[in-house]
């Protein structure tokens, strides 16, 4: 009977914190939602800067989430599959932008492209990161890389190597097996991988702050747009690009969860 009340309470206690939580989440974002009316919200929603804030989120959270499906799908294979020099300090360094702050990553970003020789050098050919969208597209990348990664991983690792030796025992080659085979039986981590990395691109601040800037009409994301309204006052603005970041994170954690992302990315 003891241990029933004990194990009564132990339930309770659980049960309640974890409403709690859910309940102080919830307060926040209605109270955001909620802040202006849907008239305001509505002609917000139609300015010009809004318009522009949402298409440049949407074209640079596009662009950097090709790029980390891009370097992620080799790098998530070679080191759920393969045992070589380094793997342990390999694997410790993806994770690295994951504990770095993003205002840190984004002045290490704007020191290499916009002082070191490399990134004079890459501004000669007319790839210029600085003050511009492509460093918002490199700061995403760089802040983001990891969660596609880590899923990718834990789900190149949750398939048996077995079905590639077979299908190369069936005359594909490691490429044609890792192709045909391999691929397709990821596709859920592939697709839990690009959406989270997509919202989380979207929702980028801080290093794309010190990379490209806070201009407006030029590399104003939504979350720039939200800072700038916010300095200025401009209320309605500011609870307009709010919105759509909730309204996106919503979402895309429905998806990620949907496909077992969580269960894959530690």
């Amino acid at each position: 009977m003891l241990k029933e009340l004990k194990a009564s309470k132990i339930k309770i206690v659980t049960i309640l914190s974890c409403l709690l939580l859910a309940f102080f989440i919830l307060v926040l974002i209605i109270c955001v939602v909620t802040h202006t009316t849907l008239p305001a919200l509505m002609t917000s929603l139609a300015s010009k800067e809004i318009q522009f804030a949402i298409k440049l989120s949407l074209t640079t959270a596009a662009i950097s989430t090709i790029l980390c499906i891009a370097i992620s799908i080799p790098a998530a294979y070679a080191l759920a599959r393969y045992e070589f020099f380094g793997k342990s300090l390999i694997n410790t360094l993806m994770d690295i932008p994951l504990a770095l702050p993003p205002l840190v990553a984004g002045v290490g970003l704007l020191i290499l492209f916009g002082t070191t020789s490399f990134g004079k050098a890459l501004a000669e050919t007319g790839l210029v990161f600085v003050f511009t969208p492509l460093g918002i597209i490199i700061a995403q990348f760089f802040v983001n890389v990891p969660f596609m990664f880590r899923i990718l991983r834990g789900t190149f690792q949750g398939i048996n190597p077995r079905y590639e030796h077979v299908a190369e025992t069936l005359g594909c080659t490691e490429a044609q097996a890792f192709r045909r085979v391999t691929l397709p039986m990821s596709k859920n981590g592939l697709l839990a991988g690009s959406v989270i990395t997509w919202s989380k691109g979207i929702g980028e601040f801080g290093a794309a702050l010190m990379v490209a800037g806070a201009t407006r009409m030029k590399t104003e994301t939504l979350p720039i747009s939200l800072y700038l309204n916010m300095s200025c006052g401009e209320l309605n603005l500011a609870i307009a690009s709010a919105t759509i970041l909730i309204v996106i994170s919503l979402v895309s954690l429905f998806v990620f969860e949907r496909y077992g992302g969580f269960a894959r990315v530690f």
